[in-house]
């Protein structure tokens, strides 16, 4: 039987949601997994629920499945580097509105990453979108140009970028989209944003 202590100290390494995400990751059920580790899948689900501790030789198993070394499951999760997927199935488009309806509409690139440096988007600019409002906020600002004909208006200029420019401003001062392709054009774009570090 263990300790109290020992079971604490196990517990911080949060074995079981890291072979949840593992699994999660590759989509395998805990039927699938048990197969590939002669493990049963209720067995499975009290490990990853924390409510057993798996022995030395069932994680071996479970890493082997996963192609991970057993240093992957004692590693303290503060101490390995940020790692996120995120399918773009999961992300979710926010309509950004203007004067004249939406003009532009943003998905989060990097949404589920916590304490982000950057916040990445994919904007979408409809055709026949009118231009945003003017709009300012604290950072830097890079545009990339995917696809179509965008232009940036700062400081009273439009610059235009066609697929494949992009364009760094600082966006403390007011800017603002435009998708400047032909009327049946779609324009999109990248855009990553980082707060101020000066």
């Amino acid at each position: 039987m263990l300790s109290e202590t020992l079971v604490e100290q196990i517990d911080a390494y949060r074995i079981g949601p890291k072979i949840h995400q593992l699994r999660s990751d590759k989509r395998l059920g805990l039927a699938q997994l048990g197969e590939h580790t002669g493990l049963s899948a209720g067995m499975l689900s009290k490990i990853e629920r924390g409510v057993v501790v798996p022995t030395l030789p069932t994680l071996v198993r479970i890493a082997l499945v996963f192609g991970v070394g057993l240093d992957h499951f004692f590693t303290p999760e503060d101490a390995r580097p940020t790692a996120v997927h995120i399918r773009a199935k999961d992300r979710i488009q926010l309509p950004i509105e203007g004067v004249n309806g939406v003009t532009y509409l943003f998905e989060s690139l990097d949404f589920p990453v916590p304490d982000r440096v950057l916040e990445a988007y994919l904007a979408n600019f409809p055709a026949k979108a009118k231009p945003s409002s003017p709009h300012a906020h604290a950072g830097t600002e890079l545009v990339y140009v995917l696809e179509g004909t965008v232009i940036v208006t700062i400081h009273g200029k439009r610059n235009q970028l066609d697929a494949g420019d992009s364009f760094y401003f600082d966006a403390d001062y007011e800017h603002s989209y435009e998708n400047a392709g032909a009327p049946d054009q779609l324009a999109r774009a990248i855009v990553a944003v980082v707060p101020n570090i000066r």
